[in-house]
């Protein structure tokens, strides 16, 4: 088969361990060099701590994997400095089709509002993310990889786990306040650990081709029901980078996985689909089930579980990685602020509290899609070829298509962290809710309202004029930076700078008071995950501090 991308071989080191005949400790040590865990582990080197990763391969996932890459998940990786990469190298869409037989019936766009840095979704193969999350963890000095040292045991008591680490040149053992897993959907950590993981696992086997071609289709995601080229089943269609066509095909739960693999049998299906004048050549091929579940904690003492070591769900959607990449951003800086002592342990139960709220919806969005896609019965695949053919004409039908809901970031409104507000306001920049990006002019050059946001706690507070605040608005918004835990106090203006060291964005396209519904004295407290803590209408220093003490389990 085809390569268009050169595998790297990453380097192994003797640990220092064996070559000293001693045990190591660190205080954060990270199992899996996925996406997931690379991510997690430059989150927290970033945030000032020392971080260990360790990964039982040598290089990179083999073929294209996850694809998808949502919004979301593209503003956390520009706040840990590689987003540009991927969007750069990835092919960027809004739109996506659905066709029942040869019909289309059903289209959405995920980014209808303008002025938004970020497209709805990117493609780009899973490869290329943790080739350049590698390049990025190695640019910072507090962060340490280590390939082919593969964990085969772990025990903890109060205060650590303890690790027994397996490498080329035998083994050896090391300690760590805080153990994060992200060693996959088999996590081997959470066998040997005795812990469940509960759910669904649906019975039913897709076909992945990736198909290296030149075509001229435009940059969309297109979904079959019932194609003529396919038959009572479904297909799904994707552009990646390279000329490289991802292309699912439903198979049944009685298909061979292994006969389906090979290239005699694949081919004829693409033929039937591209027609036989169509040059292409096959360059990654994989059958995959899928499954909807999670664990019940994703917290347990000193280990925490993220990603797909925590929860599973099926690909329709995008919500895997993008899920997983989301559990690092929601959990980097609350350990962080356990580790300096400036928020108590149980802010790490909030953990599993919000991202297992995020999991549920992920969840059961992912099984409703999965439902839809590959009904169980006569009569609900009956029920599901009527919307389709409704859908086409009538606006209620199309509502209920479901060719897969795309991963979008939980609001999370229940949260115990939030403030709840006292003042009312219109939109969508409720407490618990992740921010909305928007251009802005600011003397740093960032053209963006996220990029000056994250990675630590962040006032944002609203004047028409930030020239003429007066001398106690900007002595009680300095003051913010010098509690326990600091706020950066940050003006949002129509016009003008402020003196005295305050940051001033410039509202240039007036997104930003429309976004949030700004009027003049208005006040949004942001978390270090992008994330809208408490909200007000007039500044009150001692609100601020109360609601930063309550984001953090200080209250």
């Amino acid at each position: 088969m085809l390569s268009t991308y050169q595998y790297p071989k990453f380097e192994y080191r003797q640990p220092p361990e064996i070559a000293e005949n001693r045990d190591g400790h660190y205080p954060v040590v990270i199992v899996g060099a996925g996406p997931v865990g690379l991510a997690a582990a430059i989150d927290l080197a970033i945030q000032g701590k020392p971080v260990l990763v360790l990964d039982n391969d040598d290089t990179v996932s083999i073929g294209s994997r996850g694809v998808c890459y949502a919004k979301r998940a593209l503003e956390v990786l520009d706040r840990l400095g590689c987003g540009e990469e991927m969007v750069r190298k990835g092919v960027s869409w809004n739109v996506g089709r659905t066709f029942f037989r040869e019909e289309e019936v059903f289209n959405f766009n995920l980014c209808p509002q303008p002025d938004h840095h970020r497209p709805g979704m990117i493609n780009l193969q899973q490869y290329y993310l943790e080739d350049y999350l590698v390049q990025r963890a190695r640019q910072l000095p507090n962060l340490e990889l280590r390939f082919r040292n593969n964990v085969i045991a772990v025990a903890q008591d109060g205060d650590k786990a303890t690790l027994r680490v397996e490498t080329p040149d035998g083994a050896y053992t090391l300690s760590t306040d805080w153990l994060v897993v992200a060693d996959g959907a088999r996590s081997p950590i959470r066998h040997m650990m005795g812990l469940d993981i509960e759910g669904k696992i649906f019975m039913d086997r897709f076909l992945i081709a990736d198909v290296v071609m030149k075509a001229e289709y435009p940059t969309e995601r297109w979904f079959w029901f019932d194609p003529p080229f396919h038959p009572n089943q479904s297909v799904l269609l994707h552009r990646q980078a390279d000329n490289v066509w991802r292309i699912d095909f439903q198979l049944g739960w009685q298909a061979d996985p292994e006969e389906e693999k090979k290239p005699e049998n694949v081919i004829p299906r693409i033929k039937a689909m591209l027609g036989d004048d169509r040059e292409f050549e096959l360059e990654w091929v994989s059958v995959y089930t899928f499954q909807c579940r999670r664990m019940n904690s994703f917290h347990h003492g000193r280990v925490l579980f993220v990603g797909d070591a925590a929860h599973q769900v099926s690909p329709f959607g995008a919500r895997g990685a993008n899920s997983g990449i989301q559990d690092t951003d929601n959990l980097a800086w609350k350990l962080k602020l356990v580790m300096d002592g400036k928020a108590p342990a149980t802010l790490l139960d909030t953990y599993t509290e919000e991202r297992g709220f995020a999991a549920d919806e992920n969840i059961m969005n992912s099984t409703r899609s999965t439902d839809f896609i590959t009904p169980k019965s006569t009569v609900s695949k009956t029920f599901r070829n009527a919307v389709l053919g409704l859908a086409e004409h009538h606006a209620f039908a199309r509502a209920l298509v479901n060719s897969g809901r795309l991963s979008v970031p939980s609001f999370l409104t229940e949260s115990r962290l939030n403030t709840p507000d006292a003042d009312s306001f219109a939109g969508d920049m409720v407490p618990g809710a992740p921010m909305d990006d928007a251009p802005i002019e600011s003397a740093s050059g960032t053209p963006w309202l996220l990029g000056e946001l994250g990675n630590r706690f962040q006032l944002l507070y609203y004047t028409a004029d930030a020239g003429a605040l007066d001398d106690a608005t900007v002595q009680m918004l300095t003051g913010l930076a010098d509690g326990t835990i600091p706020v950066e106090a940050i003006i949002v203006a129509e016009r003008g700078s402020v003196p005295a060291g305050l940051k001033t964005l410039i509202d240039s396209k007036g997104r930003i008071r429309e976004r949030y519904d700004l009027t003049p004295g208005s006040a949004y407290l942001a978390r270090p995950d992008q994330h809208v803590a408490a909200r007000w209408r007039s500044l009150d220093a001692a609100r601020v501090r109360a609601a930063v003490a309550r984001a953090t389990c200080n209250a």
